[in-house]
């Protein structure tokens, strides 16, 4: 069910490329909490960029609901959470992607995740379970690193909308500004 595209020699992770596909597959909303981690390399570029509205929230689960009431008006979103906040959000996950089988797509960050190295093989534990997770609720993902891995995002959000079912982008890199 899950994916890895492994990090090899390609380009490191930028902003622009994640940004460019997101707006390949059609995205117009990107629900977050406020992050530094992804601030300079997407969060700051998207707030400025007039293709996208951002919406910042206080809570990671309150994306699901919002992202719900935009699938009902055919509206598409990325749901960009680090994985502290996917955990959080499990029930939220749940009841409105899972059980309510909706095309939600979450842009889960996997903070302190060592390059090159498979999520599942990480020395940090939140990293380490997250495509556990993922498997057992039956979310399809992939875990992308570098600029050639970065196709996959537009993949991911056409799979979420034809299959009217949640998806998973593991972002395994810290995305750079350009």
């Amino acid at each position: 069910m899950g994916g890895t595209a492994q990090a090899g020699p390609g380009a490191p992770l930028r902003g622009d490329t994640l940004i460019r596909e997101m707006k390949r597959a059609r995205v117009r909303h990107v629900l977050s909490v406020p992050d530094l981690h992804t601030s300079r390399g997407l969060l700051w570029p998207i707030a400025t960029d007039p293709d996208f509205n951002l919406i910042r929230v206080c809570k990671e689960d309150e994306c699901f609901g919002i992202a719900a009431g935009l699938t009902y008006g055919d509206q598409r979103s990325a749901i960009l959470i680090q994985y502290t906040g996917f955990l959080y959000a499990m029930n939220a996950i749940r009841g409105v992607a899972i059980e309510q089988k909706l095309p939600i797509c979450m842009m889960i960050g996997l903070l302190g995740k060592e390059p090159g190295v498979d999520p599942r093989e990480s020395k940090r534990l939140g990293v380490r379970i997250v495509q556990p997770i993922l498997d057992a609720i039956g979310i399809p993902h992939v875990t992308i690193e570098t600029d050639d891995d970065a196709p996959h995002v537009a993949r991911m959000f056409e799979e979420a909308w034809e299959t009217s079912r949640p998806r998973a982008i593991l972002i395994g890199g810290r995305p750079e500004a350009s």
